[in-house]
C-alpha cells in the first residue's frame, strides 16, 4: 500500500510540475511547447487518477498522497519554471530625489534607460520615471542596484510579452 501511495504521489508531481510548466509557455504565448507537454500531463494524470480511483485500501491515505503529490508538483513547477523560462520585464522607478546619478550608474552597469518627466500639478511635484526592459534573470541584480541607491525608490514590475528592437541586458 505504501509502495502504490508513493507511486501516486511522484506521478501527481510530474504530472502537476509539467501542468505548471505549460501553463507558464501558454501566458508567454507560446503554442507548440504547451501543445506537446498538454498530451504528457494529461495521459499521466489519467494513469494516476485511475490508479488511485482504483486501488483498494485506505483511501483517506491514498487521497493525502494524490492532494500531496499535487501541492509538491505546483511548488516545484513554479521553481523550474522560474529556472528554466526566462522573460523580459518592464521596471518602472521612481525615486524621492534626482535620478541623474541612478541613471549614469545603471548605464554604466549596462542597462539601456529611459527617462520619463512625471508632472503632478495636484502635488507640485516633478519627478523623474526610470524605464527599463530586462531579460527577468537580471531582476534580482536591477533590483539591488536600485535598492543601494534609494531604499525608498519605487518600483512597479511586470511581465513583458514582446519586445521588438531595443537593448536588452
Amino acid at each position: 500500500m505504501l509502495l502504490k501511495c508513493i507511486q501516486i504521489f511522484t506521478a501527481r508531481i510530474v504530472d502537476v510540475t509539467l501542468g505548471t510548466i505549460r501553463t507558464v509557455f501558454f501566458v508567454k504565448g507560446k503554442t507548440i511547447e504547451p501543445f506537446i507537454i498538454a498530451f504528457f500531463e494529461v495521459f499521466i494524470w489519467y494513469i494516476v487518477a485511475r490508479e488511485a480511483i482504483n486501488t483498494d485500501g485506505n483511501l483517506w491515505l491514498i487521497a493525502i498522497f494524490y492532494a500531496g503529490g499535487y501541492a509538491t508538483g505546483t511548488y516545484i513547477g513554479s521553481k523550474l519554471s522560474n529556472k528554466l523560462i526566462k522573460g523580459v520585464v518592464g521596471v518602472q522607478i521612481v525615486l524621492k530625489n534626482g535620478s541623474e546619478k541612478l541613471v549614469r550608474k545603471l548605464r554604466k552597469a549596462g542597462y539601456a534607460v529611459s527617462v520619463i518627466c512625471l508632472k503632478d500639478d495636484y502635488e507640485g511635484y516633478n519627478k523623474d520615471m526610470l524605464y527599463i526592459q530586462i531579460n527577468s534573470n537580471k531582476l534580482k541584480e536591477l533590483t539591488n542596484i536600485v535598492q543601494n541607491f534609494d531604499k525608498e525608490a519605487f518600483m512597479a514590475i511586470s511581465e513583458t510579452k514582446l519586445v521588438h528592437n531595443g537593448l536588452l541586458k
